[in-house]
């Protein structure tokens, strides 16, 4: 329920001054930015420490950090890396794609979940969303999309939001394919009480500077699964048995190169910085989740016609983006040229990928239709969404996208 006061708010947000402008007519800043980072001194003195010990590659600081987050997702092992991008790659080594293979992967996602496939030499099988009010991949467009060259099944958590993982693990033992979580919105997320990220074979998180928790750059790997955690490790580190911290200590003085690997390794200034973040993460969610119930209390009120996604799912969510979609025949460009005159950032999360066109070629050739993604890539917008936002940043940006929805032509 909105209240007087609130209501008050909202008026006096429509009416605050624009932003200074350029000389070119160009916005200087933003006073609402799409996203934000909590940081503060205790991220500086643990990088600051790092820099002292001299000690910068991989080392003990990650192998810490590394088993902070294992134990926070409750998985036995977590495997840091590079970034989120290097992160699906060796989740998709690992799970035996290659050339002649298929992966089924969602189109509305970051083009980084199909590239990870196709790097393998593997093909990328598109599968259509489940509806308006979820916006992750369909348990049944996966099912019509298994062919006898399918071995992996690529779900991205969007938003923060959790996939129907129980039906989607169903059919992935009913067809023996591996399951990668791209968690990369969604660490915090929990369905049925397990943290997203542990339910498939492999579950793969960001840390760029615009997720929930951030290393500037940044990704992990995390799993139950022994055996894969071990080819994991090899493959982060050009495929090599023993690590420079392994030779340093005196653990060893030589090693033996079993695997093709590559040169994933992360950092310890980064893992120094990941260690201080995931400390803040919990509360930090708490914050996004209590801002989106915000959004959707003053948008169903002030904004009846825009329909809010997820606005039932099960779970718990991370809430990494306030994601909504305009109504049909909306002039989604004047609606955030809008938004931007009046100094607040919008996205589109995402352009679907079939559409680009280093994808073209390959969706044509799959003749895959794709009809709620299309339809819901063409209103979708993402409002700001940060720790660190205010209860009155939430009512400027509501009042100006109640005034800003218009039909073309308009």
């Amino acid at each position: 329920m909105i209240t007087r006061g609130r209501r008050a708010t909202l008026k006096a947000c429509a009416n605050s001054s624009f932003l200074a402008w350029n000389a070119e007519g160009d916005i200087m800043d933003w006073r609402i930015t799409l996203s934000d980072i909590d940081m503060g001194n205790e991220e500086i003195e643990a990088v600051d420490r790092v820099l002292r010990s001299k000690w910068l590659t991989m080392g003990s600081v990650t192998q810490e950090f590394e088993k902070a987050v294992a134990d926070y997702v409750e998985a036995k092992h977590a495997v840091a890396v590079t970034n989120a991008t290097a992160a699906l790659h060796l989740a998709c080594v690992a799970a035996g794609l290659g050339p002649g293979k298929e992966a089924i992967v969602p189109s509305l996602t970051f083009v980084a979940t199909a590239n990870a496939v196709r790097y393998t030499g593997a093909s990328v099988v598109f599968a259509d969303i489940a509806g308006e009010q979820d916006l992750n991949i369909s348990v049944e467009a996966i099912e019509r999309s298994v062919t006898e060259r399918t071995r992996a099944i690529v779900v991205v958590h969007y938003g923060g939001y959790a996939c129907a993982m129980p039906a989607i693990l169903e059919l992935a033992r009913r067809h023996n394919l591996a399951v990668i979580e791209d968690a990369a919105h969604a660490i915090g997320s929990e369905l049925q009480g397990k943290k997203l990220g542990a339910w498939g074979d492999v579950g793969c998180f960001s840390f760029f500077s615009n997720k929930n928790m951030t290393t500037a750059e940044g990704g992990m790997l995390v799993t139950s699964d022994d055996a894969l955690a071990e080819r994991l490790r090899l493959l982060r580190s050009h495929g090599m048995t023993t690590l420079t911290l392994d030779r340093h200590k005196g653990h060893a003085w030589s090693y033996d190169v079993v695997d093709l690997g590559y040169n994933y390794r992360i950092d310890e200034i980064r893992s120094a910085m990941g260690l201080v973040q995931l400390g803040r993460l919990d509360r930090n969610n708490r914050r996004r989740r209590e801002f989106t119930r915000l959004y959707r209390e003053l948008l169903r009120n002030e904004a009846p016609q825009v329909t809010l996604p997820f606005s039932s799912h099960p779970g718990v969510s991370a809430a990494h983006l306030m994601p909504i979609l305009l109504p049909p025949g909306a002039d989604r460009l004047r609606f955030m040229e809008h938004m931007k005159s009046r100094g607040i950032q919008t996205s589109i999360h995402y352009p679907p990928i079939h559409r680009f066109s280093a994808y073209r070629e390959e969706g044509d050739a799959q003749r895959i239709k794709l009809p709620i993604t299309e339809e819901v890539a063409a209103r979708i917008v993402t409002l700001p969404l940060y720790p660190t936002m205010t209860d009155e940043n939430v009512l400027e940006v509501v009042s100006c996208a109640a005034g800003g929805i218009l039909p073309k032509g308009c």
